[in-house]
C-alpha cells in the first residue's frame, strides 16, 4: 500500500504581506506530477488546508481545483482539519464526496470509523482525527480524567477500539513531544498541547500534519511530512519534500521522500549595501526573484534601503540591520524573545521569580488547564 503524505498547505497565506497563492498553485502542480509518477493508492493531506478558519474565495477555489485533479486519478483522498482550518468547513460535502473516494474528516464526535482499504497483504484502516484539543474530547467522555492533550487523544484513541492483526494508518494534526518547530508554527497557548509518542502505539503508520519541517517523531513510523512551501526564514536552509510511505505486509514500513522545488526560493543574505549591490554577487543567482530577508551590517543606516535594494531583489520581504548599535538595543531590551514565549512559559519564569522556586507539578497542572480553558475557543 502506498501512500503520499502532505501536510499544512496553508492556502491563502501571506508571508510578510505578500500572497503565496501563486507559489502554492505551482506547488500542488508539482506535487500532482510526483503523484503521476508515484502512482500512490492513496494521498493524504494531514491538516492546515487553509491558513484561516474562514479561507478566500481563491483559497478554496485552488483547493477545489486540486481534488478535482486528484478525483481524476484512480487513488484515494484523505483530508483532515488543522488548528487553522474550520472542522464544518472542512467536513461539508464528506458525506457525498466518500462516493467519489474524496474522504474528508467530519467534526470530531467522540467516534472515529476507518475507511478500509485493501491490497494484496489485506485491509489497511484508515482513521482520520482532525485537530483537537482536550476540551473537544471531554465533552464526550466527561467520565474520563482529561487534563492534558496526551490524555486528549489517548482517550480518543482507546475509543476507536484498534484491531491490531491489521495494519492501521492513523491521519492526525498534533504536537508531539520532542519534535522541532519552526517561527511559521503557531504554538498553542500555553505551550501545553505536547503529545506523546506512545499514544500511538499500536497505529503502523501514524501520518502527522502541524510542524512544517519534515522529521520523524521516535521513528519513522511516526512523521510530519512539512509544508510544501517555506513559510519563514527560520525554514530557509530547510528541503521541502513530498513523503512517500510503503506498507507491506504487517510490520513492513519503508518512507522516503520526493524532493520539491518551488518557483521562488526563500533565502537570507548578510552583508554591507554596496557588496549586496555589486553585480557579480548576485547576477548569475536566482535570488533576483526569490523571496528575501537581508541584514545589512552597514554602521550608518542607507536613506530608503528597501526601495533601492528591491530594484535588485525583486521580492524583497525583511530588511534588517546587524551593526553595533542593533547589537546594543538587542542587548538592552530582549523583546524578541519575550514576544516568542507563550503565556505558560511568562507564568512559570514569573512564578519562579517571586517564589524562588519553580512550580510544582501539581500547580503546572493547574495553570496549563486554566489557561487552556481560558483560551479554550481560540486555534
Amino acid at each position: 500500500m502506498k501512500l503520499i503524505h502532505l501536510s499544512d498547505l496553508h492556502l491563502g497565506k501571506r508571508v510578510n504581506e505578500y500572497s503565496m497563492l501563486e507559489d502554492q498553485e505551482y506547488i500542488l502542480k508539482k506535487i500532482l506530477g510526483v503523484i503521476d509518477e508515484e502512482k500512490p493508492d492513496a494521498v493524504i493531506i494531514a491538516g492546515d488546508v487553509y491558513d484561516k478558519s474562514v479561507p478566500s474565495a481563491e483559497a478554496v477555489s485552488l483547493f477545489d481545483d486540486f481534488l478535482v485533479s486528484l478525483s481524476g486519478r484512480a487513488l484515494k483522498v484523505f483530508v483532515i482539519s488543522g488548528n487553522h482550518d474550520s472542522a464544518e468547513r472542512i467536513a461539508f460535502g464528506s458525506r457525498i464526496m466518500d462516493a467519489g473516494g474524496i474522504h474528508l474528516s467530519p467534526v470530531y464526535d467522540g467516534a472515529v470509523k476507518p475507511v478500509t482499504l485493501r491490497d494484496g497483504f489485506g485491509e489497511v484502516e484508515i482513521y482520520m482525527l482532525p485537530f483537537l484539543k482536550p476540551a473537544h474530547v471531554r465533552r464526550f467522555f466527561p467520565e474520563r480524567e482529561i487534563a492534558s492533550y496526551t490524555d486528549a487523544l489517548r482517550c480518543a484513541v482507546e475509543a476507536m477500539q484498534i484491531d491490531t492483526a491489521k495494519r492501521n494508518v492513523l491521519i492526525t494534526h498534533q504536537f508531539v513531544t520532542g519534535a522541532s518547530r519552526t517561527e511559521s508554527e503557531e504554538v498553542s497557548v500555553g505551550g501545553t498541547d505536547n503529545v506523546d509518542a506512545e499514544v500511538f502505539a499500536d497505529f503502523d503508520y501514524v501520518a502527522l500534519g502541524h510542524l512544517h519541517a519534515p522529521q520523524n517523531c521516535d521513528s519513522e513510523r511516526i512523521r510530519y511530512c512539512g509544508t510544501p512551501l517555506k513559510y519563514s526564514f527560520s525554514e530557509a536552509k530547510d528541503s521541502k519534500s513530498v513523503t512517500v510511505a510503503e506498507l507491506g505486509e504487517k510490520g513492513s514500513l519503508s518512507v522516503r521522500t520526493v524532493p520539491l522545488i518551488p518557483r521562488r526560493d526563500m533565502v537570507e543574505l548578510k552583508g554591507t549595501y554596496m557588496d549586496l549591490t555589486y553585480r557579480p554577487f548576485y547576477e548569475n543567482t536566482t535570488w533576483q526573484e526569490d523571496y528575501t530577508h537581508i541584514t545589512l551590517t552597514d554602521e550608518e543606516d542607507i536613506p530608503d534601503a528597501i526601495g533601492k535594494l528591491r530594484t535588485v531583489y525583486r521580492n524583497l520581504m525583511k530588511l534588517s540591520y546587524d551593526n553595533a548599535r542593533t547589537r546594543g538595543n538587542a542587548a538592552v531590551t530582549g523583546a524578541e524573545a519575550v514576544e516568542r514565549k507563550t503565556p505558560f512559559e511568562l507564568f512559570s519564569e514569573f512564578y519562579k521569580l517571586q517564589n524562588n522556586r519553580p512550580m510544582s507539578g501539581e500547580q503546572s497542572a493547574f495553570m496549563s488547564d486554566l489557561i487552556e480553558r481560558t483560551w479554550g475557543a481560540e486555534p
